[in-house]
Formats: C-alpha cells, sequence, structure tokens
C-alpha cells in the first residue's frame, strides 16, 4: 500500500505562511539530499486548491534539474470544492473535494510509489482523521514569527508517535511522526 506523507515547513513557534520568506536561508545541500530522497520516492503530489494554485504559478517554468523535472513529471492530485484551472501544470487530476476521502483511500491501494502532501490544512487534516495519512514531515526552522497562519488547528488534534529526527548543520530539524491511530 502506498504512503501518503505530509511535508510542511513551520517556525520554531508554528507557524507555515510565507515559508520563502523565513526557510531558504535553512537550505544547505544537505536539506536539499534530504528533499531529494523524500520527494523521488513519491509519484504523486496531492495538494488542495490554494496551494495547488500557488505552486501552479511556479513550478512550470522550473526544470532542467532531477529536483524540478521530477515534480513537474509526477501527477498532481489537486483537491478543490471549486473549478480550477490545472491547464499550466501537468499531468494534474482534480478531485472533487466532497469526494477526497474515498479517492485518496482508491489512490493508496493503486501501485505506485509515495504520495507527498506539500503544505498542511483541512485537506492534512480531513485525510489524518479518516485515517489515511501515514506520515508527518515538519521541517522546523529556528525563526520565531510571532504570528501568523498556524500549523495545526482545532480539527488537526491527535496523538502522533515520533518515527524519527534529522538535524542539518543550519539549525533546521525535520521531526518525522505518524498519527497514533496509523498502522504502517
Amino acid at each position: 500500500m502506498r504512503k501518503v506523507i505530509n511535508s510542511t515547513y513551520a517556525t520554531l513557534d508554528g507557524f507555515i505562511d510565507n515559508p520563502h520568506e523565513w526557510s531558504l536561508q535553512y537550505s544547505n545541500e544537505e536539506a536539499q539530499a534530504y528533499a531529494f530522497t523524500m520527494t523521488t520516492a513519491a509519484d504523486a503530489l496531492l495538494l488542495g486548491r490554494v496551494t495547488y494554485e500557488g505552486m501552479a504559478q511556479a513550478w512550470p517554468q522550473m526544470g532542467g534539474n532531477p529536483y524540478a523535472d521530477h515534480v513537474n513529471g509526477i501527477t498532481k492530485y489537486v483537491v478543490a470544492s471549486q473549478p480550477v484551472d490545472t491547464s499550466a501544470w501537468n499531468p494534474t487530476v482534480v478531485i472533487p473535494g466532497d469526494d477526497v476521502v474515498s479517492r485518496v483511500a482508491a489512490l493508496k491501494e493503486q501501485d505506485g510509489a509515495d504520495i507527498l502532501i506539500w503544505g498542511a490544512g483541512r485537506l492534512t487534516d480531513t485525510l489524518a482523521a479518516a485515517g489515511l495519512l501515514d506520515e508527518y514531515r515538519i521541517w522546523v526552522c529556528p525563526v520565531i514569527k510571532g504570528q501568523g497562519e498556524p500549523l495545526f488547528r482545532e480539527d488537526s488534534a491527535m496523538s502522533l508517535d515520533l518515527l524519527g529526527t534529522t538535524t542539518f548543520t543550519t539549525g533546521a530539524v525535520v521531526h518525522t511522526y505518524r498519527p497514533a491511530t496509523a498502522t504502517s
């Protein structure tokens, strides 16, 4: 069975918005190698509509390196309750918001590699509550923002098991957790 893995950048005080403003300084060769290994172990990207629309503005213009070429080449599944333009970033498949649990359950059953989610929001909460999220990989950067969009919400409440921690020389760490209810 395929794994659904959430990968999200967060500040030390637990905020996730605008990571391009505070996370890039903590990206070095070792962090990039970790991200490359995690990303190339996936053959699908699962995104909420807002995250997808932001990524679709930038990623199609990136390329010429193995990381970007892999991301651009794998299937992107965008969960949306309203129309979304998928023409700029292919291959993309739209999953209706009211059908996300059954569709992701079916994706997990298909042959293939990991399914990666970038960003944490209602999509991640929905999948975790349904028992479909296998791992959180929280990239904690040593930055205190003081305010912003929180990593977790009320609907995120659950117990987690720590699977491991990876520390980078920049001071950033990746904590890998699985929902305590997960069986994989």
